[in-house]
């Protein structure tokens, strides 16, 4: 028997409802803020993350699943900025209109070890925004990111902000971490041992518990921060607290994308244990002169459909009572179902029949089942007298309706 690949998933019609309705919940708020939607390719150039995310990260170190054609080397793309950044400059967005706004769904891809929350293939639902440095514009995104959770019913979450300030307030961080870790470099992990020569700002996302104490210890203000990347992240937190956002300030906050600059955030819950995170974005304002476009400021973020999925309220999507159930009982009202579906379906009623061969008490089963909330019979009776029986699965009531007279009675 063929299995799947390890670290993907089976998404199974039971559970596709709840994805589609995040989908569809997602959709109306995007729309609100006034993101458009925007589709890019699976597979990207590896030199695009390369650039991007860092060739320090662990993402391009470790997890990029790569495929070499002759000379060729492309990437399943393991996030989505990147890519709607280099649509933004390839297509030339800016030149129509310099700010956009994006929203996105869809599959990433990390070659890591699967566990709870974190698999190979994955998918986000994020958005975008390039054009603006306004910090205002910063806490319309966290909100939108607050207002997308709320929406999904998830409860209990918590949301981390820090500022990296601008590429040389980012320097000065790392000159202080290079000075304050340097004599604990004994007591750190081994990856994070390699950090400290590579990329020293991911040693503030480890999650290692010897790693996590000497973090702790490091007591690291805002000291790195110039005057006007403090201005920045106040205005940001002013216009949290306007919003009443809950928020919580995290100093070793840093994300593990070098892109990132000024405001990061987090989005965590406690129900996924040491993998916390439901999502996460920040600033990137070099990012898009760094891939060959115009000066532009941009912030982001996205969340992990699985991770979501995993913190859900039990009662956040409802089984649909919509579906009606069509119950034929013999070959002529067989004959006449087949006509009768087709023009239900024509006018937007969603219906489902019994294929089965089921006798009566069955197919009502098998309409229980489905979770149908109406139930449609014709037998030879009906066709007499040129009826549909009508039955409503919630209450038992149940009434004879003329034919002609029927999708009348079902918009009502």
């Amino acid at each position: 028997m063929q299995k799947k690949v390890s670290g993907t998933r089976d998404i199974l019609p039971e559970e596709a409802l709840f994805w589609q309705e995040l989908e569809k919940i997602s959709r109306d708020i995007f729309t609100r803020y006034n993101y458009k939607e925007i589709r890019t390719p699976l597979i990207e150039g590896a030199s695009l993350f390369n650039r991007s995310l860092g060739e320090s990260t662990e993402i391009v170190q470790k997890q990029m699943f790569l495929i070499k054609n002759k000379e060729e080397l492309y990437a399943l793309r393991p996030e989505g900025t990147a890519s709607i950044v280099r649509a933004y400059i390839e297509n030339n967005l800016d030149k129509t209109a310099r700010f956009r706004k994006f929203y996105y769904f869809g599959p990433m891809f990390r070659l890591e070890r699967p566990q709870k929350g974190r698999l190979r293939q994955f998918h986000h639902i994020g958005c975008e925004a390039i054009g603006s440095l306004d910090p205002d514009l910063d806490v319309e995104v966290i909100a939108l990111a607050d207002s997308l959770l709320k929406a999904f019913s998830v409860k209990d979450y918590k949301i981390k902000i820090n500022s990296l300030g601008s590429l040389k307030d980012k320097k000065e961080l790392i000159a202080l971490l290079n000075k304050k870790l340097k004599s604990k470099l004994s007591a750190l992990c081994a990856d994070c041992k390699t950090r400290f020569k590579k990329n020293i700002l991911r040693i503030l996302d480890c999650k290692n518990d010897n790693c996590l104490k000497v973090i702790s210890g490091l007591e690291i203000d805002d000291s790195y921060l110039c005057l006007q990347s403090r201005e920045h992240f106040s205005r940001v937190k002013a216009g949290l607290d306007a919003l009443s956002i809950n928020y919580e300030v995290t100093p070793y906050l840093v994300r593990g994308l070098d892109y990132y600059t000024h405001t990061v955030f987090e989005i965590v819950h406690k129900d996924l244990g040491a993998q916390d995170a439901l999502g996460a974005g920040g600033r990137y304002d070099n990012l898009v002169k760094e891939l060959g476009g115009p000066e532009a400021g941009a912030i982001g973020f996205a969340f992990g459909v699985e991770r979501l999925l995993l913190v859900r309220s039990p009662e956040s999507v409802a089984k649909s009572k919509n579906i009606l159930y069509l119950i034929t009982l013999g070959q002529e009202a067989k004959t006449e179902g087949l006509k009768l579906l087709e023009e239900l379906r024509k006018n937007e009623v969603a219906c489902e029949a019994d294929y089965e061969s089921k006798s009566l008490k069955g197919a009502l089963r098998a309409a229980n089942d489905l979770n149908a909330g109406k139930v449609l019979i014709i037998g030879e009776n009906e066709l007499k007298k040129g009826v549909v029986t009508l039955k409503d699965m919630v209450s038992g009531a149940q009434k004879e309706i003329a034919r002609q007279a029927l999708i009348k009675e079902l918009k009502c």
